[in-house]
């Protein structure tokens, strides 16, 4: 019960804005846990930068029927260790896009913990329905290094998301520094893509992408933001 206030508590404090049209309602979740070390993280918030400066990207957005899409970017490690890095933004040109990209990129690393998905997405879940942009496709997209081992239930938390319609993806890193302690938690039986198939991703369309070097994760994010795009 604690950790249901304590989780509304964080919910409340979230800004929502006014309704606008857009094609797309995307909250970009990326796992900060203790298995990403700081030069790792450091890659990892360059390819969200480098992805959402992408000429390719702004042309996927302004594609769409609303000409717009609208971003949050959110972080996550441990139990009830989320937060809203970026907030919502409705991005509709290289400035608005400019804008949200160097926000995250000057942002600090909000935690260093275990690693809660189910948190995560439940968070990214009310951040989605308390904004309630009309008519628009929403979408959670989780970039990890490894499995849950923290916080609640998984299963239920994405379920959740799915019956309400939204679209969770995953974008995993196959982490080959990771620690010799984490590598249970980072490289599962069947492999992290495999089993962010079976345990994360969910709702209509859901999809993985993998990527084997933080290094080239602006390259795969770009490619999954143009999927997800365009899917609305």
């Amino acid at each position: 019960m604690l950790r249901r206030e304590l989780l509304a508590g964080l919910f409340a404090a979230v800004t929502v804005p006014a309704k606008e049209a857009v094609d797309v309602a995307l909250v970009l979740v990326g796992d900060v846990s203790r298995s990403i070390d700081e030069g790792e993280y450091k890659l990892q918030k360059d390819g969200y930068a480098a992805a959402l400066t992408d000429p390719r990207v702004l042309a996927a957005i302004t594609g769409g029927q609303f000409q717009a899409a609208a971003l949050a970017y959110v972080e996550f490690a441990g139990a009830e260790e989320v937060r809203t890095v970026v907030d919502w933004a409705v991005v509709r040109d290289a400035a608005t896009l400019g804008d949200f990209a160097a926000r995250l990129a000057a942002a600090p690393r909000s935690y260093v913990g275990h690693t809660a998905i189910g948190d995560a997405i439940s968070f990214a879940r009310m951040k989605l329905t308390e904004a309630s942009f009309p008519g628009a496709r929403r979408v959670i997209d989780v970039c990890g290094d490894g499995t849950n081992n923290s916080g609640e239930s998984l299963a239920e938390a994405r379920d959740a998301a799915a019956a309400a319609g939204i679209t969770v993806n995953g974008l995993t890193i196959i982490n080959e520094h990771a620690p010799a302690f984490m590598w249970a938690h980072t490289h599962p039986p069947g492999g992290l893509t495999k089993w962010y198939e079976d345990n994360v991703i969910g709702g209509p369309g859901a999809f993985v992408l993998e990527v084997h070097d933080f290094a080239a994760f602006g390259e795969a994010l770009t490619r999954k933001l143009l999927q997800e795009i365009a899917a609305a």
